[in-house]
């Protein structure tokens, strides 16, 4: 174990690394991160707020971005995990959205809001 620490800590401190930390390689993707993280934060807030555009067009846009992160090299794995975090909640938005306006979410919203309120 004590070995494993050690060669995690001498590639930490490689040049390799610091080269790493100072490339587009890995602030681009970090950059990209704040996509996903708001998307992970409106799937709490009301569903008629949603764009379908938008998302559609957010899942597309991290569909090419996971092939390219794929196919580049080498290959952006912190990249590639950004974008597919990013259209999973972007997919779950989605759903969310084809609930609300296509499948009676909207009714249902309105009925138990009129129960409240008698």
């Amino acid at each position: 174990m004590a070995a494993m620490g050690r060669k995690l800590l001498n590639n930490l401190k490689s040049k390799e690394f610091r080269e790493y930390l100072m490339s587009t390689h890995f602030w681009g993707p970090v950059a990209n991160w704040g996509i996903p993280i708001a998307a992970l934060g409106d799937l709490k807030k009301d569903p008629k707020i949603i764009s379908g555009t938008m998302t559609t067009a957010l899942c597309l846009y991290s569909l090419v971005f996971m092939r390219f992160a794929w196919k580049v090299q080498p290959r952006n794995m912190l990249l590639f995990a950004c974008h597919i975090t990013n259209f999973t909640a972007q997919g779950m938005q989605g759903a969310r959205f084809l609930e609300y306006h296509h499948m009676g979410g909207k009714e249902r919203m309105k009925k138990a809001e009129a129960q409240q309120v008698a």
